[in-house]
C-alpha cells in the first residue's frame, strides 16, 4: 500500500460512521426535550465507561459499568431535579474515579467533570436554543473536518508532538478558519449577532484542546482508541472529545458574560 493510500485508508469507514451519527443526532436535536436528553445521558455514560476502562485497564469491567450507570443516573438527576442539586450530582462520577485505584486519578476525575458538565450544558443549550446547539456542533465538526484534511494534505510542523503527534499547525489553523466560516454563516443566514464570528474560533480552540487532552490521557494509558464502539472513529471519547471542552468553554463564558448566540443564549 502506498503512503497516500495509507493516509486515507480509514476515510470510507469514518464517513459511513459519521453519516450514521449525524442522522441520529439530527433527529434527536429536532425532537429535543426528553429524547435529546436521553441520547446525551447514554453518550455521557459511554464516555465515563471508556474513561474508567482506559485508566484502570486491569480492573474488572463491572466497575466501569457501575461508574457509567452512576454517571447516567447523576446526569439525569442534574437535568430533571431542582437545579441547586446539579453541581453536586455532576461530581459523582469524578468522585467514583478518584476513590478507586487507577492510573492518573486526578486527571481522570477532572476529565469526568468535563464530560458531565458538557452533557448538562448540551441539554441546557438545546432547551434554550436549538440554533445555538447547532452552531456549536457545526463549529466543532468544521474545525475537525478542515483540520483533518489540512493536516494530511498540507502537513507541516506539529502543534504539540509530545502529547498529540498527529496534530499539525496547518490543521489547527484550518480548524479556526472553519469555525469563523461557520460563525459568518450563522450571522448571514440565521441572524446571529456578529460577535458570534469572534466566539466561534474560541469554541473551536477549546475543542482542539479537548482533543489534545484526550490524546494525552490515551498516550499515558498506552492505548490507541478509547474503545472500538464506533467503527473508524474508535470510541465515544475519541469522537466527542472536542465537543466536551467546547461545550464546557461556552458554559463557562456564559456564566460571566452574555454570549452572542443564535436564537438566544445561556
Amino acid at each position: 500500500m502506498s503512503a497516500d493510500a495509507g493516509r486515507w485508508a480509514d476515510l470510507r469507514q469514518r464517513v459511513i460512521s459519521a453519516a450514521v451519527m449525524i442522522a441520529v443526532a439530527a433527529v434527536e436535536i429536532w425532537l429535543g426535550g426528553p429524547a435529546f436528553a436521553l441520547m446525551v445521558l447514554l453518550v455521557s455514560g459511554a464516555m465515563i465507561w471508556e474513561l474508567a476502562r482506559i485508566t484502570r485497564p486491569k480492573a474488572a469491567s463491572v466497575s466501569a459499568l457501575i461508574l457509567a450507570a452512576l454517571a447516567v443516573a447523576a446526569l439525569a438527576g442534574a437535568v430533571w431535579l431542582p437545579s441547586d442539586l446539579a453541581p453536586a450530582l455532576l461530581l459523582v462520577p469524578a468522585l467514583g474515579l478518584a476513590l478507586t485505584p487507577r492510573r492518573d486519578r486526578r486527571i481522570a476525575s477532572a476529565y469526568a467533570v468535563a464530560v458531565m458538565v458538557a452533557g448538562y450544558g448540551l441539554v441546557a443549550l438545546r432547551d434554550t436554543s436549538a440554533a445555538a446547539l447547532l452552531w456549536l456542533i457545526c463549529v466543532v465538526v468544521a474545525s475537525d473536518v478542515l483540520g483533518y484534511f489540512a493536516g494530511r494534505i498540507i502537513g507541516g510542523p506539529k502543534f504539540w508532538p509530545a502529547v498529540s503527534p498527529k496534530k499539525t499547525w496547518s490543521g489547527t489553523a484550518a480548524g479556526w478558519l472553519g469555525a469563523v466560516l461557520v460563525g459568518v454563516g450563522f450571522v448571514l443566514w440565521a441572524g446571529a449577532p456578529w460577535g458570534l464570528v469572534a466566539l466561534s474560533p474560541v469554541a473551536a480552540f477549546a475543542g482542539q484542546m479537548g482533543d489534545i487532552a484526550e490524546s494525552w490521557i490515551k498516550r499515558r494509558a498506552g492505548v490507541k482508541d478509547s474503545s472500538n464502539l464506533i467503527p473508524g472513529h474508535g470510541g465515544f471519547l475519541d469522537r466527542f472529545d472536542a465537543l466536551i471542552l467546547a461545550a464546557v468553554a461556552v458554559m463557562a463564558l456564559g456564566l460571566v458574560l452574555p454570549l452572542p448566540l443564535p436564537g438566544g443564549g445561556l
